[in-house]
């Protein structure tokens, strides 16, 4: 048995698959952990959404968890209109996906599969969320402050919070080498989210995944159809 996480998937069906089935070779006596971001910036949100929820279906043990994207998603389609859904392009492209023209016409099971991500998962060793905690807050209200789990953009780490397990998340585009060196390092918190979405910048355009038994590193290069996203 093996254990793998990614994450920040953003609609790169493509990359994803040959990353799960070619280069993991997933076997339904492996764990997989997923951290977020599913859907938005991408070429096939539905897509992916259409892997995701089909793979336990096919006896593979997969636990998804909830990231920023998913959630403005689900946020819009509930007509929480006055807060911020993507941008207009990233939009587009994720209804075009769906085949729909709004939003609200996004089909309810995938509305519910979002809706029934958890915002993090603890393991023996793991602790997995999308983007991190506030380790400021007392450790009930830290492990309750959705908000920050799904969108802090730094944190300082405090492993004894977390009973002196890592932290494992993703959220903010990593250049590759600087993820490859906090694996390297075994570092206490590392982010996994090394940009696949973003084709045009060769410091990110990878989905990682880490094994977590072993330490190893797997990437998988961006191979979507050619998709218009700005350079981050």
């Amino acid at each position: 048995m093996a254990r793998y996480v990614t994450t920040d998937i953003h609609g790169c069906l493509l990359s994803f698959r040959h990353l799960i089935e070619e280069k993991l070779k997933l076997t339904p006596q492996d764990e997989l952990y997923v951290l977020g971001d599913y859907v938005n910036k991408g070429p096939d949100s539905r897509g992916v959404l259409d892997y995701l929820i089909r793979l336990p279906e096919r006896g593979y043990r997969v636990v998804c968890l909830r990231g920023n994207h998913d959630q403005e998603l689900l946020d819009a389609a509930r007509g929480l209109t006055h807060l911020t859904w993507a941008s207009a392009h990233d939009r587009a492209l994720t209804l075009q996906s769906f085949g729909v023209s709004r939003v609200e016409d996004i089909p309810a099971p995938y509305l519910c599969w979002l809706d029934d991500l958890p915002y993090q998962f603890e393991l023996p060793d793991f602790v997995l969320v999308h983007a991190g905690f506030n380790f400021g807050l007392p450790p009930q209200e830290m492990r309750r402050d959705w908000h920050t789990m799904l969108n802090t953009k730094e944190f300082v780490m405090d492993a004894s919070r977390l009973g002196g397990k890592r932290l494992l998340h993703g959220h903010v585009p990593t250049p590759t080498t600087t993820v490859q060196q906090r694996v390297k390092e075994h570092a206490q918190a590392i982010g996994l989210d090394t940009g696949c979405v973003y084709r045009h910048n060769p410091e990110f355009s990878q989905l990682a995944a880490l094994n977590l038994d072993t330490f190893k590193l797997t990437l998988q290069p961006n191979i979507e159809e050619p998709y218009e996203i700005a350079k981050r």
